[in-house]
């Protein structure tokens, strides 16, 4: 699908009013010339304020450990992680069960007693031209949903499953970006099984999604069914996922505030659809759809890595952006939002487009150009951090101190933190706690238990993703160990 380059005018989009009741944004940054009296001054501290821990306490209990797998390649800065588990999700039929993502190339399933973990798939086993060399730690088995109808026989979705995984570039036809796969492909699989209930995996597969991408990281991460969505209803059954900015740094693309290329974004699309030739459709109620040059499937943007997603039981999405040098920032998906990347990281100026200003660290300026950005609800930066996991609204009902709290995670220093999810503001960023955790009855910090050794920089890291079952029970992923770990109440 070849796309014009947009005018600068449609290439930076206002948001339709009607997306944006209730939320709060900020009119944001001089996007042009700093100010000649004043030179605005880099923050060496953008957010002063300590992350303290909290008052709550929770046990952290050994489930399963997957086993090792090589990585294609051992180039680069590849860590010696022993699985590198990326999400945990659940199957979503009622049996409990919680399937489980290696980047290598694995699924595994896990009855509801998560007691071990049984191998489910591997793409490397199919001719689908996986591929994770280029970059072991991102590149890979990317993430994974199942059809809200996978066990509902007669409906459209029955057996039906999706996996998003890096391919070698031109061994598919790319919907976008073909001429830029100087990396690889990110790429999404529809598989069908007759029987959802077999181990392993025995039925048909074919390709719904396909993009370029020029370098190895920011790649395609998680896909997710908004759970709230009821049969009958116009959201039941799409598809969302989301595309960082394609990789490098700083977004040398200028995709973070591009619609004609689904980059930087959370997509929406109907799997079992068709739309102008694509394998996939497109919802007509997409907030793009009908903008001329607009890539329609996107269904917010201006992210830079939002590797990680999720829904709450009241539909509400929760987006981690991992940030550039300065700022980890929590959203609240809007249909049509634009959430700044790269004018903005946080609620900061990125020094983007501002003359005189270089590019990498963060300033207090306000946004005085025509684009209406979308604020974080929660943020921190890398005196804390380093990058920001997966997180989940904790809706289960073992750990009582922790119902209604927005859970998430630090990958590189393994830190939890949460925040109150009941009254959040977009723009006025909610104060943060850290989780405390018990190990065999002693507190400990993560890293202490799981890290080892960090190729991005000196010391460890956790490598630390969250999982969550269908009870709405929380899990805590580490790839250095390979182990999938639940939290429990501390006694």
């Amino acid at each position: 699908m070849n796309i014009p380059k947009l005018p600068r005018s449609l290439r930076l989009l206002p948001l339709v009013a009607t997306c944006l009741i209730g939320v709060s944004v900020s009119y944001g940054t001089h996007h042009g010339k700093a100010d000649s009296k004043k030179v605005p001054v880099p923050l060496k501290n953008p957010i002063e304020a300590k992350i303290e821990k909290g008052d709550i306490v929770v046990a952290v209990e050994k489930r399963f450990r997957l086993p090792r797998l090589e990585d294609m390649s051992t180039g680069g800065a590849t860590t010696e992680a022993h699985a590198r588990v990326q999400y945990l999700n659940p199957v979503g039929d009622g049996s409990g069960r919680v399937a489980i993502c290696d980047l290598r190339g694995a699924l595994y399933l896990a009855n509801a007693d998560g007691k071990t973990a049984q191998l489910y798939l591997n793409h490397r086993d199919y001719p689908v031209s996986f591929d994770n060399s280029s970059m072991p730690n991102e590149t890979g088995f990317a993430g994974f949903a199942f059809h809200p109808d996978f066990s509902s026989k007669g409906r459209p979705g029955f057996g039906k499953f999706y996996t998003a995984f890096s391919a070698t570039s031109g061994s598919g036809e790319a919907d976008y970006l073909k001429d830029d796969a100087g990396s690889h492909e990110s790429v999404i699989y529809e598989w069908t099984t007759a029987d959802p209930g077999a181990i392993p995996f025995r039925g048909t597969y074919r390709e719904i999604f396909r993009i370029g991408q020029f370098a190895a990281n920011h790649n395609i991460g998680t896909l997710s069914f908004n759970p709230k969505a009821k049969r009958r209803s116009s959201d039941y059954g799409n598809l969302y996922f989301s595309l960082g900015d394609g990789g490098a740094a700083f977004d040398p693309k200028e995709y973070g505030q591009s619609l004609e290329v689904p980059q930087s974004a959370i997509l929406r699309i109907d799997p079992l659809g068709r739309s102008e030739g694509r394998a996939y459709g497109i919802p007509n109620d997409n907030p793009f759809v009908s903008h001329p040059n607009a890539a329609p499937e996107i269904w917010a943007y201006g992210l830079r890595h939002p590797q990680h997603f999720s829904f709450d039981r009241k539909g509400r999405m929760f987006i981690c952006d991992i940030g550039q040098k300065e700022v980890e920032e929590v959203n609240l998906g809007v249909a049509g939002g634009n959430f700044g990347w790269r004018i903005r990281e946080g609620t900061f100026a990125s020094g983007f487009g501002i003359e005189g200003l270089e590019v990498g660290p963060v300033f207090d300026i306000a946004h005085e150009g025509a684009e209406k950005f979308i604020d974080p609800v929660a943020q921190y930066d890398h005196e804390e951090g380093r990058a920001i996991g997966g997180g989940f609204v904790y809706e289960g009902k073992r750990i009582k101190a922790l119902k209604g709290k927005f859970v998430f995670a630090d990958i590189v220093r393994g830190r939890l933190f949460y925040i109150d999810a009941a009254k959040l503001k977009p723009g006025k960023p909610a104060e943060i706690k850290e989780l405390r955790l018990v190990f065999d009855g002693k507190e400990r910090d993560l890293i202490d238990e799981a890290g080892y050794p960090n190729t991005y920089h000196s010391g460890l890291r956790a490598d630390l993703r969250m999982g969550i079952d269908e009870d709405k029970e929380l899990y805590l992923l580490t790839k250095g160990d390979g182990w999938v770990r639940k939290l429990v109440p501390a006694k």
